[in-house]
């Protein structure tokens, strides 16, 4: 990610890239292609805390190692329901029989621990490519290169470009279809699904097959490893053969934020509780800043609230690492900042700005942001300096926070750590009081 180093969490396997030898009792020696966890980290950013297959713990520097490519499973939807796990080469002979030209699965390596295997059936018989590690990223032949399995795969099955066969039909890992049956027989509320999967409550959103889902599924590895309180977990995506395509979430039961201010309303949320979730998005935004990511779509309507009154940060699939350029004919007016709707530049700092627009949001219980300007007035308004008057109510310290928000130029805007710190001392001050 352009250089900087992203801090990796508790559980995150790892694959060595050169061999360690250790140089105190504290470091944990290593071999290139060795499987390592993570178990905490040092005070030294450089350095981790790691055990090996065997048990034994100790020290690795952070160079020497990368992450490994992030699969789901055991327990969860696998996030690519043709990745088959931990199975032997003759296991996966036996899956991909009888013979179908074009039917594929993906192993992990018996013979290479930290890579992966691409098994394809082919004139009768099943072919196994070697997929390695090369410079942080995937390669069968050394000459196309791939961030993560699903671009990988994606990309040899609209062309065989040196493989025996285009890849034509996924050998689904055994539970997938069950898995959409389930679903598919769940209570359906408007656009989400409700499922349970293996006694867990989940949501099931089907969204449109077309170029924004391709880039969500290509980016959907990377985000499963996102995790934080205050973040929806995406839990697996499901990709059906006829093409439909299914990303599947814990479940909130409390719905949108936007709809929950609107329906309680001032009668029943005071303002710890708005102070509150205005903590809950800062802290997880101050997370996807953190490691690097940008939101792109931060509004009241992207936040859901769970049973225990939680907020949390939805809808990733626009999701992409900061400072990418889009090109999006389609965007949010009014919770877009400037610089992201003239030049298509999106950034932290214009995540910063829409979330002064969802503190807006917040303290008017749902109100729509700019309220009687017309649509058409509202970016030349906004680029002349005008800014919202504060909401009926709203403690000044917390209007004064929205305007930090949205000062034009993107450079002095805070931070969501510098936001997330004010908000904190608001908070402390009010329950001292």
């Amino acid at each position: 990610m352009s250089g900087i180093h992203v801090p990796w969490s508790t559980g995150t396997e790892c694959v060595a890239k050169y061999n360690f030898k250790p140089g105190t009792d504290q470091d944990l020696p290593f071999c290139k292609g060795d499987v390592l966890t993570i178990v905490g980290v040092t005070r030294d950013p450089n350095w981790y805390r790691a055990k090996n297959t065997g048990g034994r713990e100790g020290t690795i520097p952070a160079n020497y190692v990368q992450k490994r490519e992030g699969v789901k499973s055991g327990g969860k939807l696998s996030l690519m329901p043709w990745f088959h796990g931990k199975i032997t080469r003759d296991q996966a002979e036996r899956l991909l029989y009888p013979p179908e030209a074009g039917l594929y699965l993906v192993r992990e390596s018996t013979n290479y621990p930290g890579d992966y295997t691409l098994c394809v059936s082919c004139d009768g018989k099943v072919e196994h490519y070697r997929i390695i590690y090369h410079n942080g990223k995937l390669t069968i032949d050394e000459e196309e290169y791939f961030e993560n399995l699903m671009q990988l795969v994606e990309h040899y099955t609209k062309d065989a470009d040196g493989l025996c066969t285009r890849l034509v039909k996924p050998k689904l890992m055994e539970g997938t279809v069950a898995a959409q049956d389930e679903f598919s027989r769940s209570k359906d509320t408007p656009n989400v699904m409700v499922g349970d999967y293996r006694g867990t409550r989940v949501a099931v959103k089907c969204i449109k097959n077309d170029a924004t889902a391709q880039a969500f599924v290509a980016e959907a590895s990377v985000m499963t490893q996102l995790r934080h309180n205050n973040l929806v977990q995406l839990l697996g995506v499901i990709v059906e053969e006829k093409g439909s395509l299914y990303i599947v979430t814990e479940y909130m039961a409390k719905g949108s934020l936007v709809d929950y201010l609107r329906s309680r309303g001032r009668t029943v949320l005071g303002g710890d509780c708005l102070l509150k979730f205005s903590l809950d998005v800062c802290e997880a935004m101050e997370y996807l800043e953190a490691n690097n990511f940008v939101h792109r779509d931060l509004a009241a309507r992207n936040v859901l609230v769970s049973d225990d009154n939680i907020a949390k940060v939805s809808d990733f699939g626009l999701t992409k690492e900061a400072s990418s350029i889009q090109e999006t004919a389609k965007l949010p007016v009014k919770w877009t900042s400037p610089e992201a709707l003239r030049e298509k530049r999106f950034s932290t700092k214009s995540d910063v700005w829409s979330y002064g627009i969802l503190l807006w949001e917040i303290y008017s219980f749902g109100r729509v942001p700019y309220p009687r300007i017309p649509l058409k007035d509202v970016v030349p308004r906004v680029e002349k300096g005008y800014k919202m008057d504060a909401p009926d109510g709203c403690p000044p310290v917390v209007y004064d926070l929205m305007k930090q928000c949205w000062t034009l130029d993107a450079a002095m805007r805070p931070s969501f750590r510098m936001l997330r710190e004010k908000l904190q001392h608001i908070r402390a001050k009010e329950l001292y009081l």
